[in-house]
């Protein structure tokens, strides 16, 4: 599968800056942009026949609807900072 690692590690440091508002949204945007580069590269892989048409649709949507959370939670980060 071709999930980025550094997508991965970025969203897990994100979570954990929930405590900082600007922070985590921050990281949030981060996130949004590796997500939709990671769309760039899967677009390019079944260009290139690396990647099975629908194999690449399938990843393409599971990313659509990472970055719709993604952009849901930038949009309205007070439900999810940690309040002390």
């Amino acid at each position: 599968m071709l999930i980025s690692l550094f997508a991965q590690r970025s969203r897990r440091v994100a979570w954990r800056k929930r405590r900082y508002e600007a922070a985590f949204v921050a990281k949030l945007n981060d996130c949004e942009a590796e997500a939709a580069e990671t769309q760039v590269w899967l677009k390019f892989a079944v260009k290139c026949n690396y990647l099975d048409l629908e194999q690449g649709r399938e990843l393409y949507g599971l990313y659509n609807r990472v970055l719709g959370g993604m952009v849901s939670m930038i949009n309205n980060p007070s439900v999810w900072v940690i309040r002390q």
